[in-house]
């Protein structure tokens, strides 16, 4: 009996001993924004420590780096950005981290749209793009950690085939709205790449800045706009007052959509925890707008 017992207490220290190496052992991988710490989560799984830098909710051009971040870099073995110039933020604080892990760009290879200027950085808008993104992602973890590249390759195929049934769920969608009513206005400007993707124009609001809530002049405008037009939805997501919105609606009958997620994902309780919730919850906002 005291030989089982002695058997079964070496064993409870191995167990105890054996759990930090374990987790020693996992890939230390920091995604730049909660995007792509989806894909990264989706891909590595259990096999990876995983640090977000701007998690849920949160606007990832905007974001100020804080010293704890240059931390977390610094003891990354890995480092996974979007590019494109959305992470503006991100050299400097690498550059302070004294970091030397490999930083991989999730966009290599995608063709890339432009805002003005510049290289459009919302690439992950077309499902078509995240496959890239997942690839790219999946072929970095295995470089790092060759004894985990099967276990990678494996999640990334089924995740793969969860973006390919994504992607025809999207056009399947869209094909049931008439092509004439594919057009919403939107103060958004994240969406260039599922426009082009899917065929949905998204336009913007005259004379209306983002920065700030419009005035009952630019809701003027806008309604000139959606009449002249014929745009069947209107999304304008920075306007609190009820009343400017009803008005655009009863002048116009144009449907008033709701929230459209372009940045960020929203934590586990909100309406997209993760990319494909993300953008099933963004194709039944414009269906429900556009199909009638």
């Amino acid at each position: 009996m005291r030989l089982w017992f002695c058997l079964a207490l070496a064993l409870q220290v191995l167990a105890l001993l054996a759990s930090p190496l374990q987790a020693a052992e996992r890939l230390n991988v920091v995604a730049s924004f909660s995007i792509i710490s989806d894909f990264v989560r989706a891909i590595g799984g259990e096999r990876v420590n995983l640090t977000t830098l701007v998690g849920p909710n949160s606007d990832v051009h905007v974001y100020a780096p804080t010293p704890s971040d240059a931390k977390t870099i610094a003891a990354a073995q890995v480092l996974i950005v979007n590019g494109l110039g959305l992470e503006g933020w991100l050299p400097r604080l690498v550059q302070s981290s004294g970091s030397k892990a490999p930083i991989v760009t999730a966009t290599t290879g995608i063709a890339t749209l432009k805002s003005g200027s510049d290289s459009d950085p919302h690439a992950w808008q077309s499902v078509a793009n995240a496959k890239l993104y997942v690839t790219n992602i999946r072929d970095a973890l295995a470089s790092a950690d060759p004894a985990d590249a099967e276990f990678f390759r494996d999640r990334a195929g089924r995740y793969l085939a969860d973006l390919d049934a994504l992607d025809r769920e999207v056009r399947e969608a869209i094909e049931k709205i008439p092509p004439e009513r594919r057009k919403v206005i939107s103060t958004h400007d994240a969406f260039g790449y599922f426009a082009a993707a899917y065929g949905i124009a998204f336009i913007a609001p005259l004379g209306v800045s983002t920065e700030s809530e419009p005035s009952a002049r630019d809701i003027a405008k806008i309604i000139g706009q959606v009449r002249a037009a014929r745009i069947p939805a209107v999304f304008l997501e920075n306007i609190s007052d009820d009343r400017l919105v009803g008005r655009i609606a009863a002048e116009t009958g144009a449907v008033i959509g709701g929230t459209l997620f372009s940045d960020s994902l929203t934590t586990e309780k909100g309406d997209a925890p993760t990319y494909i919730a993300m953008v099933r919850h963004n194709i039944k906002a414009l269906t429900s707008a556009l199909d009638h």
